[in-house]
């Protein structure tokens, strides 16, 4: 899955937060100066195109709506990153981010008896 750019995430967070939305209801969700609202309606039908919104026709209009939940777009990058720079392995994801002091051993700890928790 690709990953979204940061326009591309503010349109997608407000997908997830707020549910279907018409490219009007999107635009009145930022703050001024609003995006144009053809510049709204292009990056809407991309991320259509790229299967994170679908739409609902409405006679001549169309209401948007999240296709991908975030938790899936979450775990699908997480996985694409590690895929990428980790040789698809999470003990190196682990691993680099322990060298970097970005988890503590305890840390560790906690994640170990989440898993065997949920065993």
């Amino acid at each position: 899955m690709k990953r979204l750019t940061k326009k591309e995430e503010i349109i997608m967070n407000h997908f997830w937060e707020k549910g279907p939305l018409f490219v009007r209801e999107l635009r009145d969700l930022y703050p001024e100066p609003k995006p144009q609202f053809t510049t709204l309606s292009t990056q809407v039908r991309k991320l259509e195109g790229e299967g994170f919104i679908d739409h609902k026709d409405y006679g001549p209009t169309y209401q948007y709506f999240a296709k991908v939940t975030r938790e899936e777009y979450k775990s699908r990058s997480l996985v694409g990153l590690i895929d990428k720079y980790f040789d698809n392995s999470f003990i190196n994801a682990i691993s680099a981010l322990v060298k970097e002091d970005k988890v503590s051993v305890d840390e560790l700890k906690e994640l170990i008896d989440l898993i065997e928790k949920g065993k």
